[in-house]
This record gives structure tokens, C-alpha cells and sequence, in this order.
């Protein structure tokens, strides 16, 4: 097993990746405004480099329950990628866009129409700010076909720490907001966690121009 490597970020870096995630969420929010027929604004109001055990902090703590997407990253980068939300708030996306007032996350089983409407829902955040930092840094950076999944915060995220925990131990957090005009997300707050290898991170910054 490899030694795990800390990373720390400045300022500028930070900054960039907060505007990979503005422009990711202007790209969401054409096509969420569309599948929802709502007009849907998402903002970025923070960006920072958290620790894995931070990250299950900021969702709750191990036992709480999300439900969340996760992707693999692949091509000219490698890693994973979750975005996760607290049930009540995913929930409500789900009866938005199948029109299922009953479903909830709290009670299964899950009709395959709102797993699949979950999953339509984290590919187009995760593909909108992969394709952001793809434009942006010019890298070939394609995601996997999305996972969802329904647990504890600790049972989910092991799953894309497992490998990466050998190489690093520390995941890129990206906070959202999503809200509409009706205000009825009432400012609803995602979480994206982005964990791109150490090696990835020094290719993404030098497509950049910051190198490390």
C-alpha cells in the first residue's frame, strides 16, 4: 500500500475551482430547468479541500442517511465523484420529475422510474461540472455511467475511498445551492465531493496554468 498524500490548494486554485463549479452549474441549470419545468437557479457558494473524515462530518456524521450519486472519472484523469443530498430534499426532486407524490427515500422498495430519475439527475450535475473542467483545462475527463445509492454517509462514501485512501486523503468539497423562483427547493444544499488523484490534481492545475 502506497503512503497517503496530504494536498493543500491556495487561493487562486480555490477560486478556480469555484469557477469550474459556477460555470458546471450554469450548464446544470438549463438542463434541470428543463426536466423539472421550473426555472432552476444553482450556486456555488463554497469550495474548499476537506479530510475523508471531514467529509462524512459535513453530510451528518457516518450514520446519517443521504442518498447520493457517484461516478468514476476516467481518461485523462482518474478518480470518483459524489453528489449527495439529505432524503427529504432528494425526495422531492424524484416526485418532481415523475410525478410519484408517495415516493420517498424512507420507504422502499424503489420503483425502477425514480432510481432512474435519481440517476438522470446526478448525471447531468456530475456531467455538467466534469464538462466544465474539461472545457476549461482542455483534458479528456469522461465519467462513468452513474451509481445511485440510499444509506449511511459512512457505508456510501467507502465505496470511492477504498482505493484512493492508499494515495490520498483528501477530497475536494464543493457546496451547492439549488433554489426556484416558487421557492419550492427553498434553497435546497447539495454536496458535491470530487477525489481526483494526486497525480490528476497536478494535471488538471497545469491545464490550468497554477501548477502545484
Amino acid at each position: 500500500m502506497a503512503m497517503s498524500e496530504s494536498f493543500s490548494l491556495s487561493p487562486i486554485q480555490l477560486d478556480i475551482l469555484k469557477e469550474v463549479g459556477n460555470i458546471g452549474s450554469g450548464n446544470a441549470t438549463t438542463s434541470l430547468s428543463a426536466l423539472l419545468n421550473r426555472k432552476i437557479q444553482m450556486k456555488v457558494p463554497k469550495v474548499n479541500i476537506v479530510s475523508f473524515d471531514e467529509m462524512m462530518d459535513m453530510v451528518g456524521g457516518p450514520e446519517t442517511e443521504i442518498a447520493s450519486i457517484f461516478v468514476k472519472i476516467k481518461g485523462d484523469i482518474s478518480g470518483s465523484m459524489f453528489f449527495v443530498l439529505p432524503p427529504h430534499e432528494a425526495s422531492l426532486l424524484i416526485r418532481e420529475m415523475t410525478g410519484n407524490e408517495d415516493f420517498h427515500f424512507q420507504n422502499p422498495p424503489y420503483s425502477n422510474l425514480a432510481v432512474s430519475a435519481y440517476m438522470e439527475l446526478g448525471n447531468i450535475l456530475c456531467g455538467s461540472y466534469l464538462s466544465a473542467m474539461s472545457d476549461l483545462t482542455s483534458l479528456n475527463i469522461q465519467p462513468s455511467v452513474p451509481s445511485a445509492a440510499f444509506d449511511m454517509v459512512g457505508a456510501i462514501l467507502s465505496v470511492g475511498l477504498v482505493e484512493l485512501s492508499e494515495v490520498a486523503d483528501q477530497a475536494i468539497f464543493i457546496d451547492t445551492l439549488l433554489s426556484d423562483e416558487e421557492n419550492l427547493y427553498n434553497r435546497m444544499k447539495g454536496h458535491f465531493f470530487l477525489l481526483p488523484d494526486p497525480h490528476s490534481f497536478d494535471r488538471i492545475f497545469k491545464a490550468l496554468g497554477v501548477p502545484r
